[in-house]
């Protein structure tokens, strides 16, 4: 039986969304994630960043933009329990400077992907997956990457129907169905 990992970053407090700044007291991706999560009955796994970053959306912004351009790999605090339990690992991410942000690059390069499947889903606000994919087929060689999801943020909280024809349409069972 396949056993799914949701391995997720995001980001709570000041975002943009549809064209304004707005304090979410839960970050996009984590919403999805939980969708993910109520519809496949995998396990949650966030991945956090030693040091939080600044509250303020465009401080935020300048930190993630001078990450991706020094190429930094942000330690994170915790480590994936039973890893080779996993076949399947949802990936989820908001949608930073074109890809993911940084603490992901680092969760990726922390374990080895041989014989998993990636299914990639990123929340984003008309920027779609960007060049995210791309980065994890190169960070992640031996694993089998599938197309991922893109989920606008503004509409994350109605957008199971979306995920779960994006799951079905991976071969993956869906609670209920």
């Amino acid at each position: 039986m396949n056993k799914y990992l949701i391995a997720y970053f995001s980001r709570k407090g000041e975002n943009y969304v549809n064209g304004q700044i707005l304090d979410l007291p839960v970050g996009n991706t984590e919403v999805a994630a939980k969708e993910i999560q109520n519809l496949t009955g995998g396990d949650l796994f966030c991945i956090q960043p030693a040091r939080e970053y600044a509250e303020n959306y465009r401080k935020c912004v300048a930190e993630a933009r001078e990450e991706l351009q020094s190429g930094a790999r942000p330690e994170i605090l915790d480590c994936v329990r039973n890893w080779d339990a996993y076949d399947t690992i949802f990936l989820g991410y908001p949608n930073w400077c074109g890809t993911m942000p940084m603490p992901v690059w680092t969760f990726l390069e922390s374990y080895d992907f041989a014989g998993k499947t990636i299914l990639p889903f990123c929340t984003n606000e008309g920027s779609g997956m960007g060049h995210s994919e791309a980065d994890i087929r190169g960070l992640c060689p031996t694993a089998a990457l599938k197309k991922g999801l893109p989920v606008r943020g503004s509409s994350v909280g109605t957008a199971r129907a979306e995920i779960a024809a994006w799951l079905k349409s991976e071969g993956i069972p869906v609670a209920g169905d």
